[in-house]
């Protein structure tokens, strides 16, 4: 058992800290007249919403969940009111997880800082966006799993749902359950190496995993016709190969040359998936119905050229860590604050009108409201803190995942593969490294921390007496 947290009275600090997060929601919730919707992310959820029926595409169901349970209060204020709610919630557990690690409170409450006060945590807490449940839902697994010193067979259960409703909300985090049951087969406690325990761990987070995502499978199925928890997996690594593939040296058959480049140059692997001019959106027919065709195309063409490829990830994901945003695509424009101005929905689409009818009547575009606006505006966040910083963080994570990989591993090899895969499945995008800087600031304050302290007999300071082996009548140890 990990030592125990401190009385009331220790937490002024954070208590502080979470009172001015919970004052920059306010200044937000007043400063925009609605919440962000973004063309055609935010009505894809919120028609799967309505009609509870898997996306063929690219969205999974686990967020269209969350604004099906708030659907009764129609109103799209509410979900950013209750996401604003989540983002205080994963600061919390961020510090209670580092204070039962035996951090002080100044560097508990330091650690959560980037997720409290980021403009970038914020504004999707404001918007109907899938991020800020797949940031929760991520840590709270997280902390689950390293709450206590030996991880019991209902907390590996607990955490399994929690990643397998995070794999629902965004397919990407869902190889993260395999690195939870990679970390709970292979740790060793100090006093405890019974493989049996290890075993029933690791099993009850499979299995608890593992069983929704198939329960969601065969829903997918009955829709779609295959078991998947998405129709755009192909398409989407088809689209990343389109800034490297040379089809003279992948030589594809017949069926699937039709998908090598054409010619078109775009700035961006993502801008592949969308341009008209692109080979796969050529073909007849929609393109997602070509996903099969297109992830063949995509791992053969990973396969002949797996440098160029590795090439690709690794530049892409560099620019995370640059002072300053890089636009990317360029037709984008990065932002570090918050901005005044109005945001129009897009006109002469059918799917905001039902969405608008079925949801929320009040659906509109967003306008910042003065003089709330011009306050967040001024609201100073460099961007360095959110990347530069950032490689620091993962950095300093790395080497406690080396020097202390009990405690740090886990949050560091989370930090990474969730700044790497959305990358390496499609490609870079300021949002999706989100994620990655919560658990990323976990692994580095755990790097950082001083030892706990020990008793005699080798234990640390806190543990529960229970857990220890005790000695029989003869002087021997019994497990």
């Amino acid at each position: 058992m990990a030592p125990t947290l401190a009385g009331p009275r220790d937490h002024g600090l954070f208590g502080c800290v979470l009172a001015l997060a919970a004052a920059l929601r306010v200044l937000v919730m007043l400063g925009y007249d609605t919440a962000r919707l973004y063309w055609y992310d935010s009505f894809t959820y919120l028609d799967t919403a309505v009609r509870l029926r898997p996306q063929g595409a690219f969205h999974p169901a686990g967020y269209s969940w969350f604004l099906w349970a708030l659907r009764p209060f129609q109103s799209v204020e509410l979900v950013a009111g209750v996401q604003h709610a989540m983002g205080l919630a994963v600061g919390v557990m961020i510090y209670l997880l580092l204070r039962r690690r035996s951090l002080p409170a100044w560097g508990a409450a330091l650690a959560a800082v980037p997720v409290l006060f980021d403009p970038a945590f914020v504004r999707l807490e404001h918007a109907v966006l899938s991020d800020t449940q797949v940031i929760f839902l991520v840590v709270a697994a997280l902390l689950v799993l390293m709450w206590r010193g030996e991880v019991s067979t209902r907390a590996a259960a607990v955490a399994g749902v929690l990643l397998a409703l995070a794999g629902l909300t965004r397919t990407a985090t869902v190889p993260l359950l395999g690195l939870a049951a990679l970390y709970l087969l292979l740790r060793r406690t100090a006093w405890q190496a019974r493989w049996q325990a290890r075993w029933r761990a690791t099993l009850a987070l499979v299995v608890a995993g593992a069983l929704p995502l198939a329960a969601y499978a065969g829903w997918y199925a009955q829709h779609h016709g295959r078991f998947a928890l998405s129709g755009s997996d192909g398409v989407a690594l088809w689209a990343r190969t389109m800034t490297f593939a040379d089809c003279s040296i992948i030589r594809p058959p017949a069926d699937q040359a039709a998908l090598c480049p054409n010619g078109t140059v775009l700035d961006a692997a993502s801008e592949y998936v969308w341009d008209p001019r692109a080979s796969l959106n050529r073909l007849p027919g929609d393109r997602f119905t070509h996903n099969d065709l297109a992830r063949a195309f995509a791992l053969r063409a990973i396969a002949a050229q797996p440098l160029d490829y590795l090439r690709e990830v690794v530049r892409d994901a560099s620019l995370a860590f640059t002072w300053e945003p890089v636009a990317h695509p360029k037709r984008m424009s990065p932002t570090t604050a918050f901005q005044r101005g109005s945001w129009p929905l897009p006109s002469g689409q059918p799917l905001v009108d039902q969405v608008r009818k079925e949801y929320d009547p009040d659906i509109r575009g967003m306008r910042s409201v003065e003089p709330f606006a011009s306050i967040l505006a001024a609201y100073p966040y460099p961007w360095f803190l959110h990347g530069t910083l950032f490689g620091v963080l993962l950095l300093a994570g790395g080497a406690g995942a080396v020097l202390r990989p009990r405690t740090a591993l886990l949050p560091w090899s989370f930090a990474v593969f969730l700044l790497v895969a959305p990358v390496a499945a499609l490609d870079f995008d300021h949002r999706y490294v989100l994620p990655a800087i919560p658990v990323a600031c976990v692994a580095a304050a755990l790097a950082v921390r001083r030892p706990a302290p020990r008793r005699a007999g080798g234990y640390p300071r806190g543990y529960d007496h229970v857990a220890r082996p005790r000695a029989s009548a003869n002087g021997s140890r019994a497990s």
